[in-house]
């Protein structure tokens, strides 16, 4: 793999393709927008990066006053994401972001594509010639379209939370969705409610394994009109990149894939960049995290034993309540296993996060409290035995990358989906019920950490972690398509008003 000539629209001979990187503005699509935005610095192009303020300013705030000033050919840019100005370290109102990317942001984006170019004659940065826009951002598609460039996405969720999210517009036509009552939200029976007929999804797939965004009982939701818009013009890309891999994820992209434009799949990206960067590198100098990382943990595991601890995160979203934490606390208090738990200060909601002094004596000694974390080389430590976690799709791929079992708690978006895969079809997990029970927790810690079906699971978690690591050795799959990706689309020289003429047409499919 090396460092490719521009070959893009408009590109001068030796002039290096210039790619505009457009994540969705939250911790879990950042972060591996910037792994993919380093790996194509890798190859050659220059790279602007694009935050929203809010989350530019958050960076500035977490990672230091520098952590933006970029480096040789990759450089950081900001736009608007249409809300109220707000400096509050926290992630913002999800429903009330997601209306906003959609309907007020391509105006800045397309503002801040024509600056770049305007720019490039003076400032020695090169026209800008494809964009790589997240997924869910699909006004993205529209602004390369208007300056004639072509565009890939990034899907960053997994494929089986993207085919759910495919079928929502059905779920609707069949009646299904939104819920006729507020009783039926919570109604397991009906959540439990078999689809049938849903492509590329497991069999006996329930109401419950969806995103969560269906269990509303207003058909104007945000949450589910937005997936519904942004699931049917993916369509619109000259390419769609997965974060995933063939192994695990196979038949869904199979099905999935059939009915899109090009779909590729490039992870999982963290293991993709660490076996395709040098550490050491100027590109080491770029983070993402959007809140400030905690130090010594690693040394601290270094005291325990090989898969003795219990790791827990429910990532940057997940809120809970006070009731709902103090069972988790005293579930693994009781357990009576060491543990890292990642206390957000905003996980508990309307509230900071308190835990009870007699809590902090039960446990003195064998637990490390933290507020955030490196999670990549936490799970990766081998005293790391179980992973508690969200299910997002960042965290349950840095376990499979890191062979972990996981203990699930789903909370919201293809949580759920993930979840249903990795407890029955990927034999990875257990679910912790709906409303966390101490006793109940408790048990289920020691069966993974000690028990009869913890052993299985920690084979099979060993099994993916090779797959995985497999999929994204240089020459391997992950790197393939990453480079026909760049080759035949970003780099592509073919008529982009044809194309997207062309798929226009199927946008709502």
């Amino acid at each position: 793999m090396g460092s490719l000539a521009a070959e893009g629209p408009g590109a001068a001979v030796d002039t290096p393709p210039h790619v505009v990187c457009v994540p969705y503005p939250a911790q879990g699509h950042v972060t591996p927008m910037l792994k993919l935005a380093k790996l194509l610095h890798a190859r050659g192009f220059h790279v602007t990066f694009v935050n929203t303020e809010f989350n530019h300013r958050r960076l500035l705030h977490s990672r230091g006053p520098n952590a933006l000033d970029g480096v040789h050919r990759f450089h950081f840019a900001a736009i608007p994401d249409g809300l109220p100005p707000s400096d509050t370290n926290a992630t913002q109102d999800v429903p009330a972001l997601c209306y906003s990317t959609m309907t007020n942001c391509l105006p800045h984006l397309l503002s801040l594509l024509t600056r770049l170019g305007a720019d490039s004659s003076g400032s020695g940065a090169p026209p800008v010639t494809c964009l790589v826009v997240d997924g869910v951002m699909s006004f993205g598609y529209d602004a390369a379209r208007e300056i004639g460039v072509p565009c890939a996405a990034l899907w960053t969720a997994s494929a089986c939370g993207l085919a759910a999210y495919r079928h929502y517009r059905q779920l609707v036509e069949r009646g299904l969705v939104p819920f006729k009552d507020e009783a039926q939200l919570a109604d397991g029976v009906y959540l439990d409610t078999v689809v049938h007929g849903a492509r590329g999804m497991c069999d006996g797939v329930r109401l419950r394994d969806f995103p969560s965004f269906i269990r509303t009982t207003d058909c104007d939701d945000i949450m589910l009109n937005f997936f519904i818009h942004e699931a049917g013009r993916l369509s619109l890309p000259d390419a769609i990149m997965v974060n995933t891999f063939d192994d695990l994820e196979g038949s869904t992209l199979d099905v999935i894939g059939s009915m899109l434009p090009p779909l590729y799949t490039v992870g999982p990206l963290l293991l993709h960049e660490r076996h395709a960067l040098l550490d050491g590198g100027q590109l080491d100098s770029l983070g993402s995290n959007l809140w400030k990382e905690q130090d010594g943990l690693l040394e601290w595991l270094d005291g325990h034993a090989a898969r003795s601890v219990v790791y827990v995160n429910y990532g940057s979203i997940t809120v809970m309540t006070n009731e709902q934490l103090l069972e988790f606390a005293w579930g693994l208090a009781g357990s009576g296993y060491a543990f890292i738990w990642n206390i957000r200060p905003d996980l508990v909601k309307g509230d900071t996060a308190v835990l009870p002094p007699e809590f902090l004596s039960a446990v003195e000694g064998r637990a490390m409290l933290t507020t955030w974390c490196p999670q990549e080389a936490v799970l990766a430590h081998e005293a790391v035995g179980l992973f508690l976690t969200h299910s997002g799709w960042n965290s349950t791929l840095e376990s499979i990358s890191a062979g972990v079992p996981m203990l699930s708690w789903p909370f919201f978006a293809e949580q759920q989906t993930n979840c249903r895969y990795k407890c029955t079809e990927w034999g990875i997990g257990m679910e912790i019920g709906g409303e966390v029970r101490r006793a109940e927790l408790t048990e289920m810690i020691r069966e993974v950490m000690g028990g009869e079906k913890g052993r299985e699971m920690h084979r099979r978690a060993a099994e993916w972690k090779e797959k995985a690591i497999a999929a994204t050795l240089p020459g391997g799959p992950a790197e393939r398509n990453l480079d026909k990706v760049v080759n035949e689309v970003l780099l592509g020289k073919k008529d982009r008003s044809s194309v997207h003429q062309n798929t226009t047409t199927n946008a709502g499919n």
